[in-house]
């Protein structure tokens, strides 16, 4: 697989890209009460921003660093948390409890 004309080996992880951005820009944009909590780099996934709205939607994208991700939360007025500090929000958890109830997850 090539990423910007390199070659990459099978099993390494993909970058954020445009399609990732436009996606937490949108969700930022068209919820109400959006929080950013940005995720650590682990052995599986590279460093991620979940974006969880007032209602306890959520959603979650690849993000190039930490920095990029407190800063693309601060551009678009979303305040940003380390989610290895501070944990989640338990409306995320109650939001997944009602979808899984109403069976829509």
């Amino acid at each position: 697989m090539k990423w910007f004309g390199r070659r990459r080996k099978a099993g390494t992880m993909r970058r954020a890209d445009s399609p990732d951005q436009a996606h937490l820009r949108e969700f930022a944009q068209t919820r109400q009460g959006v929080e950013g909590f940005v995720e650590p780099r682990t052995a599986v996934t590279d460093y991620t921003l979940l974006l969880v709205a007032i209602d306890g939607e959520w959603t979650r994208r690849r993000v190039p660093s930490v920095k990029w991700a407190h800063d693309f939360a601060n551009r678009l007025g979303v305040p940003s948390y380390d989610a290895a500090v501070v944990g989640y929000p338990p409306r995320m958890r109650e939001y997944n409890a009602r979808m899984k109830k109403d069976g829509k997850a």
